[in-house]
């Protein structure tokens, strides 16, 4: 047995593959459960030593960065997966409707990738959230020319941003996803963008 490895059998049960995945995925389970975890808790769910997370991870916070650059990438492939970008109003809406919905689906996880402040010197996450906000900066961009991206997406991103922790905190009702969608088509078409 390696010194990776040990005898008992976790959640993910990391039989000497990707040590990196398997403990993202042990931890997002976790995180996605409700439970809370440290590295060691990780590595007991993994089935490995104690020790063998600090070989990718220098501790919770590195663990917690990997996991909202995975957070991010999903929501941008949720949003476009081919990359492609909103060419309407109608577009744009959807990627509010399907940011809500990630939110209300995926709500720890949610919360850790918007619960802090993205770290500068972490490149990975930077690179995550730069990526997800390129696509609805040329977005808008693209579906306004002649308006300034910037302002327009504090302006939106606040909207649906606000109305995702408006529906987590149980200040709006999600009853069911057909609800929150159109609650969030309604808020928009009340701003004109219809």
């Amino acid at each position: 047995m390696d010194d990776e490895s040990t005898p008992e059998s976790g959640r993910s049960g990391y039989h000497h593959g990707d040590l990196r995945a398997s403990l993202l995925s042990t931890a997002m389970e976790m995180l996605e459960a409700g439970e809370s975890f440290s590295l060691r808790a990780v590595a007991r769910e993994a089935g490995v030593s104690p020790t063998a997370p600090y070989r990718h991870f220098a501790d919770r916070e590195a663990l917690e960065s990997a996991l909202a650059v995975q957070g991010f990438d999903d929501l941008r492939r949720r949003l476009s997966a081919d990359g492609a970008r909103a060419a309407s109003v109608e577009e744009l809406v959807g990627f509010a409707v399907t940011y809500v919905a990630f939110a209300l689906e995926r709500p720890a996880l949610f919360s850790l990738m918007f619960g802090r402040e993205c770290d500068d010197s972490d490149d990975e996450r930077v690179r995550a959230a730069g990526e997800l906000h390129a696509l609805l900066a040329d977005s808008l961009g693209d579906v306004f020319p002649d308006r300034d991206p910037g302002p327009l997406a504090t302006a939106l991103w606040s909207l649906t941003h606000g109305l995702a922790f408006l529906h987590l905190d149980g200040k709006l009702s999600a009853a069911s996803a057909d609800e929150v969608a159109t609650r969030v088509r309604t808020s928009f078409a009340a701003l004109g963008f219809n």
